[in-house]
């Protein structure tokens, strides 16, 4: 890519905000000489990268890559066969457990993440060398006693033999005759021997070796002859320590030798590792997506905004090229955004190609282009030099020499510099040259000749910075499809010039200026009409199908309720008939009781049974079937109705409850189940609740059903060869009159079979509110192809 494209566009800045989510300086470095790809599947590779370290980020959180050090000069010191020092085993160390920890991060519980699952696994373990460093090495320079057994005795040693020489020491200070030689009463050290503070003209008191004298030169230091051989001997077991440590260091500097392939090819897979996580946190940071890359030259950027401005402080873009026009004319008043729309799609291109999320909605679109060209000054000053002009077309000229279909260009203040005229002119003259060799264009411009040109030429579009001239501010929005005004007459308008001025003015300026820039502006005017409509229509529309839904939803619990209503009928139905079938059994009971009396007897009896027949059938012939506690009732006057009061809406053929009292027009409200709905008083019938029964002719009526119940229901239910919806049926069923009739225990016979059956109605059992317990039957009552139940009380 252009090196000078890179510099405008401030990729630099994105490469620094990237390093910041780096933990090694290794990946800093690299990230530090990241560059565009240009190549379609290597920028689809790096993209699904970052995708996967955001959504393993998102899931469980950053990877503990961390700052792991370098290890290439000590590996390859190791394999020459350097000793490693302590700091250097450390780093080792270090490696190894992020190594680790990483591998078992990306194994364990994680997304769908092929790509750093990949690298996890390739990640080499060597538990035991990094438990061996962890456990003898305590820090840059210290060695545990437990690295060696040898270390440990000769550590012991030393502290015995330095225990015993301070004894020996303390021994002859603390004599009354030896204190009035010695500076003071103690025992230091000097060139790492002990020795004790003698006052100089006692020198000779303390035959021995002087080591050192005070600053002063009034004591001297001397090692008394008695632990001279013990001194030497301590010095023996220092340098055997150190020899011994050395030994230690050895060794492990040999079996990171061994390991130099694997250690070498984790730093290269953690660095990898690190590089990618970087990139997802600086995903998430800029609340960024991955584009979709294509070949084919198309550029859509939806809400896209500049990464590099604060997020409470850019405005989106929309922004298209390449479909429908390659060259893009950006016009609006200074300061108005053109510049940093220019910077956000060049910039774009180059975070995507490499491999980095960028900040705008997830189904924008990015072409992979082989160079990006921009000429765009930042300096917006109102004098314009013949040098400006000059280097405005060196870089022009720069341009034009590499330009292809494979280029995006984007030209700051095209034409400017220079004398309008001729500067329109001369801009016309480039983008038609751009347009010749098929690149992607995007310019910006105050010249209405370039507006022009671009409502008139093919595969050229306009775009306007929007601008509000009553704030006399820019909104920073981006109009694709419309020329911008100047506005230069409107702010110098507000800003309070005299009217005289503006209208010689707008005579200068000609009227087929004029007449354009009117033409604009009732354009302007039109679009935002249009757009204050169509979101009038899109609000009108939100709130038709939240209606709609509304309207759904009551019409689903009005069926629920529907549907409940006609079960509750079929229940009712089932037990009318299932009474009228108890009173036939119990007159064929009574008839057959009757054949041994008399002959007139008899004939009362069957008189009795028909009667109590014609009985039975008067009190089931109108009953209703829906809802039988409530009947219906004579139309009502809105002065009948309370809050509470139960109704019948004739039209839904419903039953409800009246929850507001009729206004004026006799409309009302009544709550149907869980659906409100509203009706006149005209479409209501009262409903007059049922009286309550009669409590002793319940009793006696329950008493009647169990001595019923008790005579007819068997001990012992037969559901061999039913399927199992029906066997649980009529499980239930007989279990309901078992209960009643007042039996205790009872027998469901199932059979064994492949034990579908038996597995699905022990499973009803346990959810029976009349069972108390069951198991499977003896083996003499037929074992596990039956079931005994114990009924509650």
């Amino acid at each position: 890519m252009n090196s000078r494209t890179i510099k405008l566009l401030e990729y630099n800045r994105i490469l620094e905000m990237l390093a910041e989510q780096a933990g090694s300086e290794l990946t800093k470095e690299r990230i530090s000489k990241l560059e565009p790809m240009t190549h379609l599947h290597a920028i689809q590779d790096a993209q699904t990268e970052t995708t996967e370290a955001v959504s393993v980020i998102l899931y469980k959180g950053n990877i503990p890559v961390g700052a792991f050090p370098d290890l290439s000069r000590i590996l390859k010191m190791a394999r020459k066969g350097r000793v490693l020092n302590m700091r250097e085993l450390l780093q080792v160390r270090v490696c190894l457990q992020i190594a680790r920890e990483v591998k078992t991060f990306l194994t364990e519980d994680v997304p769908e993440i092929p790509t750093l699952q990949e690298i996890g696994n390739l990640l080499e373990r060597v538990d035991e060398l990094e438990k061996d460093i962890d456990r003898c090495v305590l820090s840059e320079d210290e060695m545990a006693d437990s690295a060696s057994p040898e270390l440990k005795r000769i550590r012991k040693e030393i502290r015995n033999k330095n225990e015993s020489i301070r004894n020996r020491l303390n021994k002859t200070v603390s004599t009354s005759s030896a204190q009035k030689f010695l500076q003071e009463a103690i025992v230091t050290m000097r060139n790492g021997r002990y020795v004790i503070p003698v006052k100089r003209e006692y020198a000779n008191m303390f035959p021995g070796l002087v080591h050192d004298q005070s600053q002063s030169g009034s004591t001297l230091f001397i090692e008394p002859q008695s632990v001279v051989n013990m001194n030497n001997e301590l010095r023996e077991l220092d340098l055997a320590e150190q020899a011994e440590i050395t030994r230690i260091l050895e060794v492990f500097s040999g079996r990171v030798a061994e390991h130099f392939h694997g250690l070498n090819n984790n730093q290269k897979l953690l660095l990898e590792l690190d590089f990618i996580s970087a990139k997802g946190k600086l995903s998430i940071q800029m609340n960024a997506f991955e584009p979709r890359m294509n070949t084919e030259g198309i550029l859509e950027i939806y809400h896209g905004r500049h990464p590099l401005i604060p997020a409470d402080k850019v405005v989106p873009i929309n922004v298209s090229l390449g479909e429908n026009w390659k060259t893009l004319l950006i016009t609006g008043p200074n300061t108005g955004g053109k510049t940093v729309t220019l910077k956000t799609i060049g910039l774009f291109i180059l975070m995507a190609q490499s491999g980095l999320h960028v900040p705008c909605s997830e189904e924008s679109r990015l072409p992979v282009l082989e160079e990006v060209f921009a000429d765009i000054g930042d300096e917006q000053s109102i004098e314009q030099s013949l040098s400006t002009f000059s280097a405005h077309m060196k870089n022009i000229t720069e341009i034009f020499r590499t330009v292809n279909e494979k280029s995006l260009v984007l030209l700051d203040e095209l034409g400017s510099g220079t004398d309008p005229a001729e500067g329109a002119a001369l801009g016309i003259a480039e983008l038609e040259e751009l347009r010749k060799r098929g690149a992607l264009v995007v310019a910006t411009t105050h010249y209405t000749e370039l507006k022009k040109y671009a409502l008139s030429t093919p595969e050229v579009e306009n775009a306007s910075m929007e601008f509000d001239v009553e704030t006399l501010s820019p909104t920073y929005h981006l109009r694709v499809g419309l020329p911008g005004k100047s506005n230069a007459f409107e702010i110098s308008r507000k800003l309070g010039l005299e009217d005289k001025i503006l209208r010689r003015a707008e005579a200068l300026l000609g009227e087929n200026e004029l007449n354009f820039e009117d033409a604009v502006t009732r354009v302007e005017e039109e679009r935002k009409e249009a757009e204050r409509i169509t979101e009038e229509a899109n609000r009108i529309k939100e709130e038709a199908e939240q209606r709609l839904q509304e309207a759904e939803a009551q019409i689903r619990l009005a069926e629920q309720e529907k549907a409940k209503i006609l079960e509750d009928a079929r229940n009712q139905a089932k037990g009318i008939l299932k009474e009228t079938e108890d009173t036939v059994e119990d007159i064929r009971e009574e008839l057959k009781r009757m054949k041994d009396e008399s002959k007139g007897h008899q004939v009362n009896k069957v008189a009795e049974s028909r009667r109590r027949l014609r009985e039975a059938e008067k009190k089931y012939r109108d009953k209703p079937a829906a809802i039988p506690a409530e009947k219906e009732g004579k139309p009502i006057r809105p002065d009948q109705l309370k809050i509470g009061t139960r109704v019948k809406v004739m039209s839904l053929n419903q039953n409800g409850e009246v929850v507001s009292l009729p206004d004026n027009r006799g409309n009302l409200m009544v709550q149907i189940g869980a659906l409100k709905t509203g009706v006149n008083v005209k479409n209501l019938m009262l409903i007059e609740s049922e009286k309550a029964g009669n409590k002793e002719r319940k009793k006696r009526q329950y008493n009647q059903i169990k001595t019923r119940k008790t005579r007819s229901v068997p001990m012992s239910i037969n559901l061999i060869g039913k399927n199992l919806d029906d066997a649980r049926m009529e499980m239930e069923k007989y279990l309901d009159d078992a209960y009643l009739a007042g039996l205790r225990s009872v027998t469901v016979v199932h059979g064994r079979g492949e034990g579908i059956l038996k597995k699905g109605l022990r499973d009803a059992l346990k959810h029976n509110r009349c069972v108390k317990g069951f198991k499977g039957a003896p083996y003499n009552q037929g074992g596990e192809g039956a079931t005994v139940v114990e009924l509650k009380e």
